[in-house]
């Protein structure tokens, strides 16, 4: 008997409306809109389900790897390099020894941090001293005034080296726009276009390398959403485009010059449209530049050249091992993005210098993925997904509609300029920490489910974080004194850098740094679910802010209860109960604890709150509740005592 099953033949077609029926019907009555349709942050929605149809009209399905417009990838490979930044701002010896360690343990692109100060011929001739340049890309940071100098430097020594300079591959990364930004350096758009044309000039003899950055990883770190942090990259890269073909640069030239130093975020399937949308309005972007013609040269200068690293915005000092899920999922977004270089930052970097151990699973995170994942044998993986093709077209069009809006305000250099860009980035974090203090954005171990016991302040070193994105030194800061045409009087507004956790981590340091922790009592009593989920939501919210919490198995009466909390030395009395036995329950305690030392707090908003307020509780926690507020006052409450 043959049972083999054809399941085109033998099952009739579904169309989407019988599954909307079938997803509305189990809905009982829901809202499908309101309850299953995510309004993203973006400003997009994204449907609960995608079906071949809603593949129709979308050019990016029609396109190639290898192809113009680039959507579906600049190569016919995968094959990304695995970057290490290297600090070389102060000592030459050290860093190449570094260099050459890392090489030997899987790094393809070494990324240096110069200081202008000490940049000669035999520094980088000491630097790169057993460096083969043709086997591993080499990026460099280094203060716009002396990039061209750098850039001359380098074709001399490879050029005595005898490598063929045509080949070498590499950066230097000049970014006077990311110096306005960070540091309100006040320049000229004369001044920043006469920049990068030096270098770009200076490093006529290395094609291979992108010595014009656009670092939008910047505001990826400050917070910035996908679409955001996308929009203002291109405005920034079209403005260095056009800079340049005024300077008289080639089109294909200035195209080719330009690398995107972007920020991983960890939205996981957003990320990975990001970058894919990015090539497609890149191409977009350089195409309008063809005039008189789109040459073959222009066409294949329309790559964009994207270096990714992961982003410091969601990274924590507390339960730092959970920054290695977070940095592992953010580097597969990027690989099966198809992005052209990776960089994990160290889960560490939070709190300390990184260390070796953590330099080394920052490196294999990305040989895991190559070496036993295998994500670098396929191309654009996310080819025909009705999910991902649809939202790529949907960060594409809200990218594209940002950015036509910057060009029509002045474009990118205007904007920074005119403190606007910083002016947006200061009020989208603000939001954004204002979502993470709700916890409608969950940072895990922060602001939801934390460590009970974890103490952090002790690890936290003096030179924890980084200057910039590729260095752990301090030297920036005299580099944003050195003169380049900047102006102390004309000092711009800069932008606004932080991590989502930080107020959680300081409220739970001050905590940890008081003279006592203080002690949360759940009080547990009727109902047995409710007063289980309502324990172990309270124990969550307190632990937050690094207070010690007992949990308990419930209590037959109010009094018995409160004995017990005085027994264990209890700071804090949360009543754990349902919401009908609230209205007897909270007042039987508040009368037993009023004038007593105890703060009370109820664990809920139960029907029966103004009732319960009008006999003077105050304390409510529960899932509308503002967190990070709520426990702030908290600790002013029991810190002073």
């Amino acid at each position: 008997m043959d049972n083999k099953v054809n399941m085109l033949a033998d099952f009739a077609p579904v169309s989407t409306q019988v599954w909307k029926d079938k997803i509305i019907a189990d809905l009982k009555g829901a809202d499908f809109e309101k309850k299953l349709v995510w309004r993203t942050p973006e400003g997009f929605n994204v449907q609960p389900f995608y079906r071949r149809e809603d593949l129709k009209g979308l050019k990016t399905t029609v396109s190639a790897p290898g192809q113009f417009p680039y959507v579906r990838g600049t190569r016919t490979n995968n094959e990304w390099a695995i970057r290490q930044n290297i600090c070389a701002c102060k000592n030459a010896r050290k860093a190449n020894a570094k260099a050459l360690e890392v090489l030997n343990k899987g790094i393809t692109s070494l990324g240096f941090c110069l200081d202008k100060d000490k940049l000669t011929y035999n520094f980088i001739k000491t630097l790169l001293n057993g460096v083969y340049a043709p086997a591993v890309a080499i990026n460099f940071s280094i203060c716009a005034c002396a990039a061209p100098k750098l850039a001359n430097i380098l074709v001399r020594y490879y050029g005595r080296m005898g490598y063929d300079t045509k080949g070498l591959i590499g950066s230097i990364n000049v970014d006077p726009i990311k110096n306005m930004l960070l540091k309100g350096k006040a320049l000229t758009r004369e001044q920043v276009s006469q920049k990068i044309a030096e270098t770009v000039k200076a490093a006529k003899s290395l094609p291979g390398y992108r010595v014009v950055g656009v670092n939008s990883v910047i505001l990826n770190n400050s917070g910035a959403y996908a679409a955001q942090e996308l929009a203002y990259a291109l405005a920034w890269g079209a403005e260095y485009m056009t800079m340049m073909t005024e300077a008289g640069i080639p089109n294909y030239r200035a195209a080719n010059a330009i690398r995107f130093n972007m920020g991983i975020g960890g939205n996981y399937f957003m990320e990975i449209a990001k970058f894919r949308a990015g090539r497609l309005l890149w191409a977009k972007i350089v195409e309008a530049y063809k005039a008189p013609i789109f040459t073959t040269a222009l066409r294949n200068a329309a790559k964009m050249n994207v270096s990714a690293e992961t982003s410091r915005f969601n990274m924590t000092i507390f339960d730092a091992y959970v920054n290695l899920l977070r940095t592992q999922t953010e580097t597969m977004s990027a690989a099966l993005a198809g992005v052209d270089e990776i960089t994990v930052t160290p889960f560490d970097i939070t709190y300390e210098r990184p260390t070796d151990f953590s330099e080394r699973i920052a490196r294999n995170q990305q040989l895991l993925l190559k070496e036993e994942a295998h994500f670098d044998k396929v191309v654009d993986p996310a080819a025909g997904s009705y999910y991902l093709e649809n939202l790529t077209a949907s960060i594409a069009a809200e990218a594209w509609k940002q950015f036509l809006d910057i060009q029509e305000r002045g474009g990118m250099y205007q904007l920074v300029a005119e403190g606007k860009v910083q002016e947006h980035m200061a009020a989208n974090l603000k939001a954004r920490l204002a979502d993470v203090a709700k916890r409608k954005e969950v940072l895990l171990g922060s602001n939801q489910f934390p460590n009970f016991t974890e103490k952090a302040g002790k690890k936290i070193k003096a030179d924890a974080g980084a200057c910039s994105s590729i260095c752990t030194c301090k030297t920036d800061k005299k580099q944003a004194a050195c003169g380049c045409g900047s102006s102390c009087e004309n000092a711009l507004p800069t932008l606004p850098v932080a991590r989502a956790a930080e107020e959680f981590e300081q409220l739970r340091l001050e905590t940890e740094g008081a003279k006592k922790q203080p002690v949360a009592f759940m009080l547990t009593i009727g109902n047995l679910a409710m007063r289980i989920a309502r324990a172990q939501f309270s124990c969550n919210f307190l632990a937050c802010a690094g207070y010690k919490v007992i949990d308990n198995n419930g209590f037959a009466t109010i009094a018995e209860g409160i004995k017990a909390a005085r027994k264990a030395k209890a700071d804090i009395i949360v009543l754990c109960s349902s919401d009908d036995e609230y209205a007897d329950l909270a007042p039987k305690a508040w009368k037993k604890l009023q004038g007593k030392k105890e703060l009370f707090i109820v664990a809920g908003a139960p029907a029966c709150m103004e009732d319960l307020q009008k006999l003077g509780i105050q304390n409510f926690i529960h899932v509308r509740c503002n967190v990070l507020e709520t426990l702030k006052s908290f600790n002013q409450q029991l810190l002073k005592k």
